[in-house]
């Protein structure tokens, strides 16, 4: 019956499509469509030849994870030596695989060594953690001449910094052998744990500091399964105790049953659609959608890929209508080039080979956004990730949930959604709890709803990517949840923007 259900599905998806593209939307439309919603990026992966010499980082190497201290040309560091600078660029050849090694940086706190060690995770899913690092909480931003300029808000002012290229053929991650490419949270989330195990072990001196996994958009399926690796391993006594306090998600994609159906309610309230279309969408694609979620499940394979077709169908119709190119990551703008944003001096940098030495990288291609990567998790997209969490909960890891008020993609509305839906023991409470606004400097930077250790946070002024529009907020943000203060304007944060 099942397997009758998934077929139809599969003819409703193909004729729904078909339908849409020859009727609706010319062919040229269409194909912008594929590209705007990132199906289909610019960049391969990075799958290099068996006999491809290893990078100078990774040559006549037996351990696991090699690293070196390092220091960008042209940085700016009056006098301070690339020792006490405490930048890190890494190479970890994964436990697991047939040949993929993964790449990442590391940042010592500008502050304290004390900070917690914090670890950013970028969505796509198959796009660099560069993105990141460069235009939105990372040490540095890249100038319009290429040259780094220190980011007063970069999170390593509060926490020593983890950026780790992921999955596979991801960035500067790569492997010669095609069956390294990961499908499922399982594969993500046990790469990552065995990673962070092979971290600690090099940099014993952060082992019991306080840890907290970060990231954004589809991160919210990274982060939960990589969180709840984390804490089996703790329970299992697998290895390295890591002193796992908490997760953030931002502008994620965790629970699509809830978020897909979330898109007409979004996009009504913002204007993006009329209400004979919002009518429409949930006469006509809202309930297939839906229907094909719950047949996709936590482990269906064909019938989730099917899921993902007819669901990213209701986003792209409401794009069809918003027209005018509007950004999906922040319907305050246009969309410009692939991402609708121009991150090109970031590959230009990293291509420098100036850079490339200084990072032992040797001659491996920077991947910005992989759609190999991002095919071969089809089939993980419109599982539910929410499923997870409420065990963490339940024994005092805290979660916050934030998100950018102009973003459609993955909207604060859907979010919001599913974690007041999300059934744990202090889901009255939570749900009950008044809004309070967070306050940055005097002025109100969002609302915040909390209870016990689940916080949701609308952030005011800000689309997708929270760091790069409210930078002062968004740090000012990690700096109290990491400090269990989230609720509360303390004097320190007057002082972020004192020190480099």
């Amino acid at each position: 019956m099942k397997n009758h259900l998934i077929s139809l599905l599969i003819l409703f998806s193909l004729s729904t499509i078909s339908t849409a593209i020859s009727s609706e939307l010319p062919q040229s439309q269409a194909q912008k469509l594929i590209r705007d919603l990132n199906l289909f990026p610019s960049e391969l992966i990075n799958i290099v030849d068996a006999n491809h010499s290893a990078p100078p980082l990774l040559s006549h190497n037996a351990n696991r994870l090699v690293e070196k201290r390092f220091k960008f040309p042209g940085l700016a560091t009056a006098g301070v030596s690339v020792e006490e600078l405490g930048h890190h660029a890494g190479y970890y050849q994964i436990q697991h695989s047939y040949a993929a090694k993964m790449f990442y940086f590391f940042f010592e706190s500008r502050n304290s060594s004390n900070d917690p060690v914090v670890i950013w995770l970028t969505g796509g899913p198959g796009c660099s953690s560069e993105l990141a690092l460069f235009y939105e909480n990372g040490p540095f931003t890249i100038a319009n001449n290429l040259s780094l300029v220190w980011n007063e808000y970069g999170w390593d002012k509060v926490s020593n910094l983890l950026y780790v290229d992921q999955p596979v053929g991801t960035g500067f991650s790569y492997t010669s052998d095609k069956r390294d490419i990961r499908h499922d949270e399982n594969g993500v989330s046990n790469d990552l744990y065995d990673f962070l195990q092979a971290f600690f072990a090099e940099h014993p001196e952060f082992v019991k500091n306080d840890f907290f996994i970060t990231g954004e958009s589809y991160a919210g399926h990274y982060i939960p399964a990589f969180a709840a690796r984390v804490y089996q391993g703790n329970k299992a006594k697998e290895g390295i105790h890591v002193n796992l306090k908490g997760f953030a998600i931002g502008n994620g994609l965790t629970d699509p049953e809830i978020q897909y159906k979330a898109y007409p309610d979004y996009a009504l309230d913002m204007g993006l659609i009329t209400t004979a279309e919002y009518k429409r969408l949930n006469l006509a694609l809202v309930p297939v959608c839906e229907a094909s979620i719950k047949l996709c499940g936590t482990d269906g394979t064909v019938a989730c890929v099917a899921s993902y077709v007819v669901c990213n169908l209701v986003f792209s119709t409401i794009l069809s209508h918003a027209g005018n190119g509007i950004n999906y990551y922040d319907i305050r703008k246009k969309c410009v080039g692939s991402l609708c944003y121009d991150f090109s001096n970031m590959e230009k940098f990293l291509n420098q080979n100036s850079v490339r030495d200084a990072l032992g990288v040797g001659d491996i291609d920077f991947v910005s956004c992989s759609p190999t990567v991002y095919q071969a998790m089809l089939v993980d997209w419109m599982r539910n990730l929410e499923v997870g969490i409420p065990a963490l909960l339940e024994d005092g890891i805290q979660m916050l949930v934030y998100a950018g008020e102009y973003d459609l993609i993955c909207n604060w509305l859907g979010n919001s959604r599913w974690v007041q839906a999300m059934e744990w023991s202090g889901q009255k409470e939570f749900v009950a709890s008044s809004e309070v606004p967070f306050e940055v400097d005097g002025s109100k930077a969002g609302l915040l709803r909390s209870h016990g250790p689940l916080s949701f946070l609308k952030v005011h002024d800000a689309g997708h990517m929270v760091p790069m529009d409210q930078p002062k907020a968004a740090l000012e943000m990690l700096r109290r949840w990491t400090r269990g203060s989230l609720s509360e304007e303390t004097s320190d944060s007057g002082n972020l923007v004192a020190s480099m």
